[in-house]
């Protein structure tokens, strides 16, 4: 499988109430507006953020810490999406998107949305898009099962996309993390395995 992408969240693109660390590696809600200023590719409204980094072509591969968190959304958007006002995630509109809600639901963003049922609650997502396949997948990265593929035709960047969703009084604090890049390094729940292999 392809190894690890550097990924980074881009503060410019975080909406206020989000904190990205130092590194741009962990991300999370507060109920306090940063003082940050406007620009066309921060989101306004929905408390999401947008990696540093765009595709065009290739591979990539990320993972993401999710444990302790009771919503989230997760994949990759359009460079052109609309970052100002409410957003619909679908495909058509340029996200194509996994999210959990209510500790245990979890969907596939479509116009008309996919129940996903996950017997596990992954601890560690793993993302795939493969650019040139017009795929995008995700995966347990523990226990390397596969949740979703995606299949459409891209043609332009495509950025990683992260909501950590409002925290909720505190029940869902936890902050989304990008996982390290190197085989054994670990955070909490990071895994130190390769990437999953696609069965064909």
């Amino acid at each position: 499988g392809p190894s690890r992408t550097d990924v980074t969240f881009d503060p410019e693109t975080a909406n206020p109430y989000l904190i990205v660390s130092e590194d741009g590696k962990e991300v999370r809600h507060t109920d306090t507006r940063q003082r940050v200023t406007d620009n066309p590719k921060r989101f306004d409204c929905c408390v999401n953020v947008l990696a540093r980094e765009g595709f065009t072509s290739g591979r990539h591969y990320w993972e993401v810490e999710v444990g302790g968190k009771t919503k989230w959304t997760l994949g990759v958007a359009r460079e052109s999406v609309n970052r100002k006002g409410d957003i619909t995630l679908s495909p058509d509109d340029g996200f194509w998107t996994v999210w959990l809600r209510n500790e245990n639901e979890y969907k596939a963003l479509h116009d008309s949305s996919v129940i996903l049922p996950l017997r596990v609650k992954p601890q560690t997502v793993g993302v795939f898009l493969d650019y040139d396949e017009g795929q995008v997948s995700f995966y347990n990265a523990q226990s390397r099962s596969h949740l979703y593929t995606f299949t459409d035709s891209f043609t332009e960047p495509l950025y990683p996309y992260f909501s950590p969703e409002p925290n909720d009084g505190g029940k869902n604090a936890a902050p989304l993390v990008i996982c390290p890049l190197a085989e054994g390094q670990t955070t909490n729940q990071c895994a130190t395995t390769r990437p999953p292999v696609r069965q064909t």
